[in-house]
């Protein structure tokens, strides 16, 4: 997998994230991309090659190992990454219907004018199709880790495994390669996804509690405008105050 193709889409990502956007980012390519290119796939590599079970009968190997690994950690963590890195592209998409919208509207009325203050900012639609993208990210993050824990009952790898299932001649033991090397970057990996769903949720607290305060200060502000101006509009009221 081109996990740079990856990184140049989600750097675009960066400019319209807030602090713990710009972190979860950082946690996602240092410690659960990088560490999945470099060490993890080299870790697995050899699963399926080094899972020796003491029988030599036809096809017993390859049915206890499709039993008790039904999908390679490596794939789960890939499609992992894939799901929770992709509703992100949310955000740049709206990002870029806003600039489109503002580019046909200088067409119409002229350069000088514009349709955003800034079309990266998050407000109105933006701020909604932002906040999803954390939901949705959120979820990704907790499906995942109950998928892993569901399809091996654990985080911890065992080192030996028992299986009776036909074509095997009866109960066969088989034997995982590095099983205390992949638990550990099991561990990390989990623990890296939890740190990510921490960060989802404070930065899900951070929008709603800023556009809480935001709108107060609208309030008062309005409030503060209708008394001093009775009768009058707010933009009325400002150019007054100014003159």
């Amino acid at each position: 997998m081109d996990w740079k193709f990856l990184q140049g889409l989600l750097s675009g990502v960066n400019k319209y994230s807030t602090a713990f956007g710009r972190i979860w980012l950082s946690v996602v390519f240092v410690f659960r991309v990088l560490v999945f290119v470099v060490a993890a796939e080299r870790v697995w590599s050899d699963d399926q090659g080094h899972f020796d079970c003491n029988t030599r009968q036809p096809g017993c190997k390859n049915i206890c190992y499709d039993y008790y690994f039904p999908i390679s950690h490596i794939r789960l963590w890939a499609l992992q990454l894939i799901f929770v890195t992709c509703p992100s592209f949310m955000v740049v998409l709206h990002v870029a219907y806003r600039e489109e919208r503002e580019r046909k509207y200088q067409a119409k009325h002229g350069e000088g004018t514009r349709l955003y203050d800034n079309p990266g900012q998050k407000h109105g639609g933006l701020w909604w199709t932002y906040l999803m993208s954390l939901f949705i990210k959120t979820a990704f993050e907790i499906i995942f880790l109950y998928l892993l824990h569901y399809i091996y009952d654990s985080f911890k790898l065992p080192r030996k495994v028992q299986c009776d299932i036909n074509p095997c001649p009866n109960l066969v033991d088989c034997y995982i390669s590095r099983p205390t090397e992949k638990t550990v970057f099991t561990y990390f990996m989990v623990g890296a996804s939890v740190v990510c769903v921490v960060l989802n949720i404070c930065e899900i607290f951070y929008l709603i509690a800023a556009r809480i305060a935001n709108l107060k200060y609208r309030g008062t502000v309005h409030t503060s405008l209708r008394k001093a101006c009775p009768g009058m509009d707010s933009d009325g009221c400002k150019s007054s105050l100014k003159s």
